[in-house]
């Protein structure tokens, strides 16, 4: 059994001070981890029903198989395992900005960092996905223009609430469409917000896609006794034309 506090890493970044923390939960015995970015918490192993819905709801409906998926944020790895758990998936890239959390998963200070690192289909990109939405060079620097079946983004706290001013242009109109422009036609894009469904954003999706919905994800929460929730939106691409 682990001590009752450790932090497993510490590291200052152009976003602020990163660290990953382990401590003992008092009523269950099992280890948590968390991130925390500057004195926000970004992330926790308490909580990961919405980053598992996030590629559930993302992947639900695309029939074919050898799915291409992009995931944008790796945090402690939850959206990307439940991506690796659908059979359907041929391969999947997750981009993350931060180069110290792709370093917990490569030494294993994660418990789903070593099945990550290990599956072939998968590769862990230090990179801007912002950035990469709006570039020529795409989500991919190795297969510039590579398009998706599916792009999962798991970064900000929802969009209204960014880590960084440079990320709200992603959720306004051209964002979207930049964003679209990485799907394969019937593709998906899915986001996790910590907010309740925001109506200026699902009208944004439904003017860029084909089609759209916003999932509320219910949840115990032990530390308020009570449930929490979180949103997913889902957005489909439209088929090719003819």
């Amino acid at each position: 059994m682990s001590v009752r506090f450790a932090e497993l890493d510490w590291k200052p970044t152009p976003m602020g001070d990163i660290s990953l923390r382990r401590r003992r939960d008092p009523g269950s015995g099992e280890d948590v981890y968390e991130v925390k970015l500057g004195d926000e918490y970004l992330m926790s192993s308490l909580f990961t029903a919405g980053e598992i819905a996030l590629a559930r709801l993302g992947l639900e409906g695309l029939p074919e198989m050898g799915l291409d998926v992009a995931v944008g944020g790796l945090g402690l790895g939850y959206t990307a395992r439940a991506v690796l758990d659908d059979a359907r998936v041929r391969s999947l890239i997750v981009v993350d900005a931060l180069a110290e959390v792709i370093g917990w998963h490569e030494r294993g200070l994660v418990p789903l960092g070593p099945g990550l690192v290990d599956d072939p289909r998968c590769r862990l990109v230090h990179g801007d996905f912002f950035a990469g939405v709006g570039e020529d060079g795409g989500l991919d620097p190795d297969d510039p223009g590579r398009r998706f079946h599916a792009v999962l983004l798991d970064i900000d706290h929802s969009p209204r609430q960014v880590l960084h001013p440079r990320h709200e242009a992603l959720y306004r109109p051209d964002g979207m469409r930049a964003l679209a422009g990485r799907l394969r036609p019937g593709g998906a894009f899915a986001l996790w917000s910590n907010d309740p469904p925001d109506d200026s954003f699902s009208a944004v999706l439904a003017d860029t896609f084909a089609e759209s919905e916003a999932h509320v994800v219910h949840f115990d929460n032990p530390l308020q006794q009570g449930t929490a929730a979180n949103t997913v939106y889902v957005a489909r691409k439209g088929p090719a034309g003819p």
